[in-house]
């Protein structure tokens, strides 16, 4: 008769841990001891299939598979789409969470975003995608063999923006804008980046001529060449007067960088003094539009094909065509 297991009571006979690891461990003599790894998921099924137990099902529901995810996949995104994630996560969650992952089926995703989609159809998509994924990570990790239930899900239609910004409303709010504003509006029209991109700009990051920028949401990396109205800009930031400098480029004449809320905020006061609509993500479109060269307007904006920089122009004003004669 075998000893009573004084630790690890929670783990199946056969199965034990030392450390960080998992091991099965036979009852012959000499003992084998096979690693089953350090995930105890995974252990579990792995220790069910050498034992040719039924698998415990409380290791294949939606939240052991969430809860790896979350644990190994999304910390290697970009910040922004982390942030994102884990919201989506969240929505997925509260349906799916003690589900378990071979039982989730297309029609389940189907009513999921019909539901879902009622409030937020765009929202929609982006839980639906990070579902698949989050299944293919499963079948990769050896959580289920069952084919993902996204498959031929079809995702709800998207009207992309095709808001144009004129010249004219672009003086009018910055005509409007707070100095700081002021600065990150030209800084985005000029370098064509994202908000997140322009605001993270830091005194260091201009040097050899170029200001070099690593795009958040693509990892892309630009060194923009500070010649021409750039460097104008660049010398107007510097030359105004301020309580103490930041490492940050755009910043506040106390010192303190400007800030995603921040910018939001003087953006929307500055917006609704003038009159106008538009939005400062709108800005970027406008870089690429004004260019007048895709090719330019594909390396300045980090696109990685030119369909998708001719799409972003042609959506805000049109594709321009000769006439008959």
């Amino acid at each position: 008769m075998g000893r009573t297991r004084t630790t690890h009571r929670d783990l199946p006979k056969g199965m034990t841990k030392k450390g960080r690891y998992y091991y099965h461990v036979t009852t012959t003599t000499p003992r084998k001891w096979t690693s089953l790894g350090a995930d105890r998921a995974l252990a579990l099924l792995a220790w069910a299939r050498l034992e040719g137990d039924k698998i415990d099902p409380t290791v294949k529901t939606f939240e052991a598979v969430a809860l790896r995810y979350e644990r190994e996949v999304i910390p290697t995104k970009a910040p922004r789409t982390q942030k994102d994630n884990l919201k989506e996560l969240d929505r997925l969650r509260a349906v799916f969470n003690r589900v378990q992952i071979d039982h989730i089926k297309p029609h389940h995703v189907r009513t999921y975003m019909d539901k879902r989609g009622q409030a937020a159809k765009a929202r929609a998509n982006r839980e639906k995608a990070l579902l698949s994924h989050l299944f293919n990570r499963a079948r990769e990790w050896g959580y289920t063999d069952a084919p993902n239930p996204c498959m031929g899900v079809k995702a709800f239609r998207e009207n992309g923006r095709d808001r144009y910004v004129t010249d004219s409303e672009y003086k009018a709010v910055w005509a409007k804008a707070h100095p700081t504003l002021q600065d990150a509006m030209d800084l985005a029209l000029l370098t064509g980046q994202r908000p997140a991109d322009v605001l993270k700009i830091k005194r260091a990051d201009i040097h050899d001529g170029a200001l070099w920028i690593v795009q958040n949401k693509t990892g892309a990396k630009r060194a923009i060449e500070v010649v021409g109205e750039l460097a104008e800009l660049i010398q107007r930031i510097n030359a105004r007067p301020r309580e103490r400098y930041s490492a940050f480029l755009i910043q506040d004449d106390d010192g303190r960088p400007l800030r995603a809320d921040g910018l939001r905020s003087r953006f929307t006061k500055a917006r609704d003094a003038a009159g106008v609509s538009f939005q400062f993500r709108d800005i970027r479109a406008k870089a690429a539009t004004d260019a007048g060269d895709l090719s330019h307007s594909q390396v300045l904006l980090g696109h990685k094909r030119r369909e998708m920089t001719e799409h972003y122009v042609r959506q805000r004003v049109g594709m321009r065509v000769r006439p008959l004669r």
